[in-house]
């Protein structure tokens, strides 16, 4: 069973007094990489959440956004005021700086002084019961249960897509059989024609024959054929664990395949050959790319 590591979850509850709205984003990363947005109001809670989203999705890149408002007949909370003894403060050095540096006074003085700290005071005495807290955790479970799932409908497409291409790989490998026989006659007659070119030579017919079975063996390919046949079926023995978080394997799986068809490539010596391991290569490249967003 694949998961992908992209998806969406997002979910609703209320509160007697909030409605709080839990939103995740994942893509694919090597471990776990979170980003939590969360209200001041429930700081408190966020190594909570963390825990939750991370037993859930275990892999990603994950952005978490958490807001909160107000149950409609429910009274709002603190308002911000501003600290305008601070605000004073920071104009008169300002003032003074500009005399001091020869340099105009601000136009857009609210501006200025609300980027600097402390100017915005907030009278925040709310605290969370256990209600809320329930909630909230409630909240991110669903949430994160939602995002798992698209994370499964994902990991249905790819199991589709990688099978698609295993199986083409596993077609082209036996389309290299016929040229096996036909590509070691040609070299034998080759080598052959080009001895019979040499003037003046004489050989061991005994030694040349070991040396062209000993040449034509190292240009043999049965070996590579039949590694990279048990990777492609391993390949799929993996995809089908029921246990999720398979990506990494699949990803060294997908290496060995690689080395396998390269030293094809290498020892084919035939043109038709060649052009079968061109497209194992095209086909292995999209494996590669999408087992990159395997959980």
């Amino acid at each position: 069973m694949l998961m992908s590591m992209t998806g969406f979850g997002k979910a609703c509850l209320e509160s007697k007094t909030r409605r709080i709205i839990v939103e995740i984003k994942s893509l694919n990363s090597k471990q776990l990489d979170m980003n939590v947005r969360i209200p001041f109001v429930f700081r408190e809670c966020e190594l909570d959440v963390r825990n939750i989203i991370g037993r859930l999705l275990e892999r990603g890149k994950v952005d978490v956004m958490i807001s909160c408002e107000s149950v409609a007949g429910v009274a709002a909370a603190p308002a911000s005021t501003l600290n305008v003894e601070t605000m004073q403060a920071y104009k008169k050095q300002i003032c003074e700086a500009s005399e001091a540096l020869c340099i105009p006074e601000p136009q857009d003085w609210y501006g200025i002084l609300l980027r600097f700290p402390d100017t915005i005071r907030t009278e925040n005495t709310e605290t969370v019961d256990e209600e809320e807290r329930a909630v909230l955790l409630r909240a991110v479970t669903e949430a994160s249960e939602a995002l798992m799932s698209h994370r499964r409908a994902e990991g249905l497409e790819l199991e589709g897509f990688f099978g698609k291409r295993i199986d083409a790989i596993a077609d082209l490998l036996c389309q290299i059989e016929p040229f096996e026989k036909e590509r070691v006659a040609r070299i034998r007659l080759r080598l052959e024609e080009g001895i019979a070119k040499i003037p003046n030579v004489e050989l061991d017919k005994s030694r040349l024959e070991q040396e062209m079975i000993f040449y034509i063996e190292k240009l043999d390919v049965n070996e590579e054929k039949q590694r990279l046949g048990k990777h492609l079926a391993y390949f799929r023995e993996t995809m089908s664990l029921p246990k999720p978080g398979q990506g990494k394997k699949l990803g060294f799986i997908a290496q060995e395949m690689g080395r396998e068809i390269n030293t094809l490539g290498s020892k084919s010596n035939h043109a038709d050959m060649q052009a079968i391991v061109v497209k194992m290569k095209d086909l292995l490249e999209q494996i590669k790319e999408q087992v990159l967003n395997v959980m």
